[in-house]
């Protein structure tokens, strides 16, 4: 299993291309691997003869680790040489692994009625498993339906569906955001009246507006645009937006690079190119790689507010909801106006509510009033 970037520790087989048996080139792909939500293709170090797979497709492999042998043509190997290649656990770590686990006791003989034994083999029930309250502990056949009655509250399973892959990888980060940054979460709610606007006569999406407008306020209020390791804070240079897409694999996030000196209509092209890549699963390394910052948005299914989890390492994130009409007092008078409410999720350890809220301000004041310029 190559190593695919600094932090990767395991990968996914997806696919091998080619069969045990056949002849491989030196240099054509032969098995795709996914690590960090990007699919390689991993090409053959050698020519030859696929002689034995060792990893599975859907099988996690630690990196370093061998996931397949290629031979010469018509060199054979032993099953020991095959296995001296793997790298299995010591007698000494299975030892460890099995150590402090109870072996049942092998049942010999269960004391049942007859009645119990033959309603038990109808319902494929083990009898060990049943508590007996006859005379000595003898199972009787009330026994059996009711252990029978208590398996059947059970919920039923419809699906298995494996924590693998795209979706592994997002519960692990996600995982690794809750536990070890502090979240804290403010709410802001925007005037979209201006941002409407935008949208029917230029055509640009509200995702592409909040893409720039974050970048804008990321400038100004750089401590959101850092990240924290080694017990120090490292505010960052670039100003990479990333956006978070739903697929059919899991949600990944492809990042818009140097966000805060593209133009609006160049962050646009940038956006719909990622999202059609997405979709079609043809991102690379670099699309989904240096984000500095996410944005999260849920207003195209009907939600109004909600708490977006820290993409980590990042220091924040922020997460939009629907934009909605709503009465507003404006200049004395109520009117009807397009309102959308903005989260920002925000590591504490990091950031500190006020500049929190003050970056919260100037996405708002991007979106109500400075819009043209910003273009």
């Amino acid at each position: 299993m190559p190593r695919l970037s600094l932090t990767m520790k395991e990968g996914t087989v997806v696919q091998w291309f080619k069969k045990e048996g056949e002849t491989v080139t030196k240099g054509e792909p032969l098995v795709e691997v996914l690590s960090e939500k990007v699919t390689y293709d991993v090409e053959a170090p050698e020519s030859g003869t696929l002689r034995k797979i060792l990893a599975s497709e859907g099988s996690n492999v630690p990196v370093d680790q061998a996931i397949g042998m290629i031979s010469a043509p018509n060199e054979v190997l032993t099953e020991a040489e095959i296995k001296a290649q793997v790298s299995l656990p010591k007698v000494e770590e299975v030892a460890e692994i099995h150590k402090g686990e109870v072996v049942p006791e092998t049942v010999e003989r269960v004391l049942a009625s007859p009645a119990a034994k033959r309603l038990a083999k109808e319902l494929g029930i083990n009898l060990a498993q049943v508590k007996g309250t006859g005379p000595d502990g003898r199972i009787v056949e009330d026994n059996v339906k009711h252990f029978a009655e208590q398996g059947s509250m059970k919920p039923r399973v419809r699906e298995m569906i494996p924590l693998a892959g795209i979706r592994k990888t997002t519960a692990e980060r996600v995982s690794l955001s809750a536990r070890t940054a502090p979240h804290s979460t403010i709410t802001m709610e925007v005037d979209m009246t201006n941002a409407v606007k935008f949208h029917d006569e230029k055509a640009f999406s509200y995702t592409d507006m909040l893409v720039k407008a974050s970048a804008v306020a990321l400038k100004e209020y750089s401590i959101l645009n850092s990240t924290l390791e080694d017990e120090q804070i490292k505010v960052l240079e670039d100003i990479n937006v990333g956006v978070a897409v739903a697929t059919e694999k899991g949600l990944i996030v492809p990042v818009v690079h140097n966000t805060d000196k593209k133009a609006l209509s160049e962050i646009s092209a940038t956006v719909n190119e990622l999202v059609e890549k997405a979709k079609q699963g043809r991102l690379t390394k670099e699309d989904l790689t240096g984000g500095t910052f996410t944005i999260t948005n849920l207003g195209m299914y009907g939600v109004d507010l909600f708490i977006p989890i820290i993409n980590p390492p990042e220091a924040a994130i922020l997460g939009v909801g629907r934009i909605t009409e709503k009465p507003v007092c404006v200049d004395n008078e109520i009117k009807m106006q397009p309102v959308v409410q903005l989260s920002l999720s925000f590591d504490h350890r990091i950031v500190d509510g006020a500049p929190a809220a003050q970056f919260l301000q100037k996405i708002k004041r991007v979106l109500e009033s400075e819009l043209s310029h910003v273009l």
